[in-house]
């Protein structure tokens, strides 16, 4: 035994984790991406377009990773304790730790760590997963935690999220979590809309889609807040101390993401209504436009601000011959197939 280290060869060791969620990391990964690409492609702008392109470009991206981000976030509700409690089942043996609870739109996370790590010659240090997603056995889980051997700490809070625990903390949380992920995926196809719609001369409907992100966004919070509380907050005890719920940063980063979509998407309807070319100039869609051609509802075309000041003027005017040509050519055109040169 004293070639590996005084330990039993036939358990590994404590395997080494990820320190953020995997999920949230890729989200990251890909935002950040297609940021240091458009940053990449920035000198190619000229003049003080470039300062506007580049905050459309990180507010959208903004939008879009918070929006795809608190969908997988387990950071809706959060509880933290610290407490000298008891370590396991049919053992007098107690430990100082601090115990984390984390629930999600698909499940809780539960951590407990020692203070310090090191108690009872072994390492306290547990984050464990219990998922009610679509496809998904919490009671399952739960039972596999049991074999396990798993810390009193941990099953506890997770037995008080089980469906048949007098609570109701599982069926709160898990309707809340499936409409309010519903809800961010049709907010997260608005901000794709509204992506689309503003890169063409459609900015009216691009800030209505805009604003319809904020509003399924915030529908989202108040479903989330109303079945969460409909039946009173169930006590956690957890040795020496009681751990309290209550919202968690994703809840918080989603209502002032959802506020900032609102509050853009109403912006840009005003200034389509009050100053519709300074929103085109801000969108770079006002250099495709040819000032030199108006619009004529008598003729139903476009005129060129000469020859309507022609057509709208009674006194006769000395047109060019090349031009009055084709004038006679234009006329003559229903009689017979005009064999003019110009």
């Amino acid at each position: 035994m004293a070639a590996f280290g005084h330990t039993f060869p036939f358990y590994p060791g404590p395997k080494p984790t990820f320190p953020m969620d995997t999920a949230l990391a890729v989200i990251i990964i890909i935002f950040l991406t297609a940021l240091v690409t458009f940053i990449i492609i920035l000198p190619g702008i000229r003049g003080k377009m470039r300062l506007f392109w580049l905050l459309r470009v990180v507010t959208s991206l903004f939008i879009g990773a918070v929006i795809l981000a608190v969908n997988f976030s387990t950071e809706w509700s959060v509880g933290q304790a610290s407490t000298n409690t008891s370590y396991k089942a049919f053992s007098s043996q107690w430990i100082n730790a601090d115990v984390g609870l984390q629930v999600g739109l698909g499940g809780v996370n539960i951590t407990l760590t020692g203070t310090p790590v090191q108690q009872l010659n072994e390492t306290i240090s547990y984050n464990e997963e219990f998922t009610w997603h679509l496809g998904k056995n919490y009671a399952e889980e739960y039972a596999r935690a049991l074999e396990k051997g798993l810390p009193d700490p941990v099953l506890y809070l997770a037995e008080k999220f089980t469906p048949t625990s007098p609570c109701g903390l599982h069926g709160q949380y898990r309707l809340a979590g499936h409409y309010t992920s519903a809800l961010l995926w049709v907010a997260f196809l608005c901000w794709l809309l509204a992506n689309v719609m503003l890169s063409m001369p459609v900015l009216v409907y691009g800030s209505h889609m805009l604003l319809a992100t904020g509003i399924f966004q915030l529908l989202g919070l108040l479903f989330f807040s109303m079945a969460t509380s409909l039946t009173p907050p169930c006590p956690l005890r957890l040795g020496t101390a009681i751990l309290h719920i209550h919202h968690g940063p994703a809840f918080w980063i989603t209502l002032t993401t959802g506020l900032l979509c609102v509050l853009l998407g109403l912006v840009m309807a005003v200034a389509h209504r009050m100053q519709p070319h300074r929103l085109k100039a801000f969108f770079n869609q006002s250099a495709g436009e040819n000032p030199r051609l108006e619009w004529n509802p008598e003729e139903g075309g476009l005129l060129s601000p000469r020859y309507r000041s022609t057509a709208e003027s009674p006194v006769p005017q000395d047109i060019p011959l090349s031009e009055a040509s084709s004038e006679v050519c234009n006329t003559e055109e229903h009689l017979r197939v005009p064999d003019c040169a110009l």
